[in-house]
């Protein structure tokens, strides 16, 4: 009895086994493992809504919720200094233009985020920027907005005016600097379209990568130091926000109010890859941070970045080279390496796994080849042999140089071509040929002799036709021959 009783809690135990060791795949799939960041979910992400895109194509890597109208909170700084620094080439002193911080620009509720500038502070447009995006002053960007425009109502209209130019046709703006509103809107999607054409600028990429940045001496006070407080581009001091900086941050901007939830649009590069990724509504500080390197670490296994040259080199050219020495240990075959004639010449090409593949296919289909000597030998290493086209950019079509890559000895015993003749000719400065022994056999001694054995051979003959006997008749030798 005891022993049917041990039987069956061994089933037992062994049916219990069974079940957790089949549901444990399932639920360790819907946990995050950052060894495997190519296996991320929308479930991975605390953030409401949020996309990554590539930075130079606006290509759409992964979304969630991606067109969900969303609050953006100080993320809207990002088209209030994009939109400064455009005008700022209309101004006569540009970026160094002065404006007065107005008491409106500094009347801010205690928990508003400030630069601290003073009513009446004279400060340059380039330092407002600076500290809109690193201390995301709201006075900053209100005085920008007054600044360069007749109201902040007027400006707004322009950043509106500009968001639908750039196709954000979900995206309504009615402050400077992103204080709620129930018309203050945006998505995921539209907001990583107006970063992406904000980091076509210059001077934006080197205001938001900074850490820090000194404003310098004004009417009111002495130069000081602001630091950026996005933890995502410098790596913060306290020990408990240890973690949300990530190395290969390039920027860009924080957000956060009670309606909005945390905010965080973020770019990086990495081997030539760049990126933005946008997050809104993460359920906490530190998970803003950890959704965008989640979405960047996603990214960067999905986006490949190569050129022309790379995938040259892959499957590079192999030409016959005629008349080559036959100690040749390659029989005449000869590898073409690849120089860019320009240097500044594009030929970046971002894609995935897929598109490589696909363009590796349709090589031939996107370059010409043209060969601008004959491919005899001999050859040396690092002649350039010909040219190789490339016709798969937007831009202006890139041209490389075919270079040899070794050197390739002609024949001894092979006859100079005609080429070879005529060029050996053309470096003679004499014009007549030079008398040589072959020149006079050929010339004189052969001529001669026919002349000779022509004329011998007339006069055997003139001889011949001279001397030629008639043919007589014969007579009878008796008179009785009949």
């Amino acid at each position: 009895m005891k022993k049917k009783v041990g039987e069956r809690l061994r089933a037992l135990l062994l049916a219990a086994l069974l079940c957790v060791s089949w549901h444990l795949p399932s639920a360790l799939a819907d946990e995050y493992d950052a060894r495997y960041p190519e296996n991320l979910a929308e479930g991975h992400l605390t953030a409401t809504a949020a996309i990554l895109i590539e930075q130079d194509t606006g290509q759409v890597i992964f979304e969630k919720n991606a067109d969900e109208r969303m609050y953006p909170a100080s993320t809207t700084k990002i088209l209030t200094v994009w939109l400064a620094l455009m005008i700022a080439n209309e101004l006569p002193e540009g970026l160094d233009t002065k404006i007065p911080v107005s008491a409106n620009a500094t009347n801010l509720a205690p928990d508003e985020s400030s630069a601290k500038f003073a009513i009446g502070e004279e400060v340059r447009l380039i330092d407002l920027c600076n500290a809109a995006i690193l201390v995301s002053g709201n006075d900053a960007a209100t005085a920008i907005a007054e600044g360069l425009s007749d109201s902040v109502d007027g400006y707004v209209q322009r950043m509106n005016n500009a968001a639908y130019s750039l196709g954000c046709l979900n995206t309504h703006f009615v402050n400077a600097n992103g204080l709620h509103d129930e018309n203050h809107y945006t998505t995921a999607r539209d907001m990583a379209q107006l970063t992406k054409v904000a980091m076509e600028n210059e001077e934006f990429r080197t205001i938001v990568r900074r850490t820090e940045y000194t404003l310098p001496r004004d009417n009111i006070y002495r130069s000081r130091t602001i630091r950026n407080g996005n933890n995502f581009v410098a790596k913060p001091d306290e020990e408990k926000k240890q973690g949300r900086y990530y190395p290969d941050s390039t920027g860009v901007k924080t957000g956060t109010t009670s309606a909005a939830g945390n905010c965080l649009v973020a770019s990086a590069s990495r081997g030539g890859v760049s990126l933005i990724a946008v997050v809104f509504g993460a359920t906490s500080d530190g998970s803003r941070y950890e959704d965008a390197k989640k979405l960047m670490e996603y990214g960067f296994t999905q986006i490949i970045s190569t050129s022309v040259e790379e995938i040259y080199l892959d499957n590079p050219r192999v030409i016959e080279i005629r008349g080559f020495d036959m100690q040749d240990p390659d029989v005449g075959q000869l590898k073409l390496n690849l120089r860019k004639k320009s240097t500044n010449a594009s030929d970046l090409i971002i894609t995935n796994q897929e598109g490589l593949v696909r363009w590796k296919q349709n090589f031939n289909n996107l370059t010409v080849t043209e060969f601008t000597r004959e491919l005899t030998a001999p050859v040396t290493a690092g002649e350039v042999m010909g040219t190789l086209t490339y016709y798969g950019g937007e831009g202006e079509p890139v041209v490389y140089d075919l270079i040899a890559s070794r050197s390739i000895a002609a024949r001894e015993s092979l006859a100079p071509s005609i080429d070879q003749i005529i060029e050996e000719a053309e470096k003679d400065p004499n014009p007549f040929p030079r008398v040589t022994p072959e020149l006079v056999v050929v010339y004189l001694v052969l001529p001669a002799a026919a002349v000779y054995l022509v004329i011998r051979l007339l006069k055997k003959i003139l001889l011949l036709i001279k001397n030629r006997k008639k043919v007589k008749s014969y007579k009878p030798n008796s008179r009785y021959f009949r």
